[in-house]
């Protein structure tokens, strides 16, 4: 196995997600689901090993909706997707032909020519071509999985593009698919969390629930022995030196929090550098990465979301994460609101809550038995402190 920070992971050489893709199959059967988790930790990945390797009685069908900028967009690139799907299957979206041609829609040799006015109408071109799929599932006593990838980032761009209200509209057209069609799942996930865009719908006045009938599934960090495993794999299949294989494996896995994409780094860096895998050569890579200027491992993201997902909020964010990421690294919500009157105009503790809860969900804190917040991620917090000069 060689190492492949950021690139596509072959679904064979996947590590450690047996467990969690098993829990979902099982969640499935029961309901839709969002996937939550922090990026690089593997949640695209996970997905597309759920399209390789589909439980008995399920078809799954992958779309990655980063592109969609508008709601006739995602229409269309659902509608094409089916037509797709069932064609090579010898069969037909009939419903959602029919319709199509009726409105001036032509296709030639796979590539499709859409309708002036299709725009308008993408509400019946989404719901016809899901339904001829599920007709044709039924027929043949499977069940339908959409496994769609950053939906929230597509949401955004509809919302930024079209406005709130036909953001709004694609959701609850979504829901009343799921709610319609008992034999229909939905596994949906992205980098940009979903809890901000209905954030922003809701200070537009939309009191819809539209992913309460879903049920949310974080995706962690590997397991230790997992992440170990992975080391020991990648130090192999470089050929990287190591007088002390398990302990250098031990150390790479500790320094990345566990997180693939970071040990895919450290190997990387370790091969490029031609040092011989050991701890001390790990530490030393880690610590240059981590003030590396061109930011291999993409970390600026922790601090340049901010104020694109906080807005106003944006210095009491700063300011918590700083004083989280100072000594101790841990304090309650009246340590964290004494900090903030004492350091800037902020006196309101119901908005430190709401503020609290969404930086939680961002995978920036924890919350621990006893109510105090500390940062999730070790290795992030070692990050912000170097960033930040601290």
């Amino acid at each position: 196995m060689k190492a492949n920070p950021g690139g596509q992971i072959d679904i064979k050489a996947v590590i450690g997600r047996e467990r969690l893709i098993q829990n979902l199959w099982e969640a499935v059967e029961q309901q839709s689901l969002v996937i939550t988790a922090e990026r690089r930790i593997g949640k695209t990945t996970v997905i597309k090993k759920m399209r390789a390797e589909p439980a008995s009685g399920w078809v799954p069908v992958f779309q990655d909706l980063e592109r969609c900028h508008s709601a006739a967009e995602f229409a269309m690139v659902v509608y094409k997707e089916i037509h797709q799907f069932l064609s090579q299957k010898g069969k037909a979206t009939r419903r959602a032909k029919e319709w199509f041609t009726a409105m001036g829609g032509t296709e030639i040799g796979g590539l499709f020519k859409f309708p002036e006015q299709a725009g308008a109408h993408w509400k019946d071109v989404l719901t016809r071509a899901v339904e001829d799929l599920i007709h044709e599932n039924d027929a043949a006593g499977s069940k339908l999985l959409f496994l769609w990838d950053e939906i929230p980032f597509m949401l955004a761009n509809i919302r930024d593009r079209e406005g709130e209200q036909t953001a709004m509209e694609v959701l609850d057209l979504l829901r009343a698919l799921r709610q319609t069609h008992g034999g229909l799942r939905m596994v949906i996930t992205g980098s940009i969390g979903l809890h901000h865009v209905l954030t922003s719908l809701k200070d537009k006045n939309y009191s819809n629930s539209p992913v309460n009938d879903m049920t949310a599934i974080d995706v962690p960090p590997l397991a230790e022995t997992d992440a170990i495993q992975l080391a020991t794999l990648l130090i192999d299949g470089e050929g990287l030196p190591s007088d002390d294989k398990p302990a250098a494996a031990k150390a790479i896995a500790d320094e990345a929090d566990c997180f693939p994409f970071y040990i895919h780094h450290i190997v990387r860096a370790l091969k490029i550098r031609g040092l011989d895998a050991t701890p001390k050569n790990v530490a030393q890579v880690v610590a240059s990465q981590l003030v590396d200027a061109n930011d291999p491992w993409e970390l600026l993201h922790y601090r340049e979301r901010i104020p694109i997902y906080y807005g106003y909020d944006k210095k009491a964010v700063f300011l918590i994460l700083d004083e989280l990421a100072g000594q101790p690294g841990i304090a309650s919500i009246s340590e964290l609101l004494a900090m903030l009157k004492g350091s800037s105009t902020f006196d309101d503790k119901e908005r430190l809550l709401r503020i609290l809860s969404l930086m939680e969900r961002d995978h920036y804190l924890k919350r621990d038995e006893n109510g105090s917040y500390h940062f999730r991620f070790p290795l992030i917090r070692r990050w912000w402190k170097l960033n930040r000069g601290m």
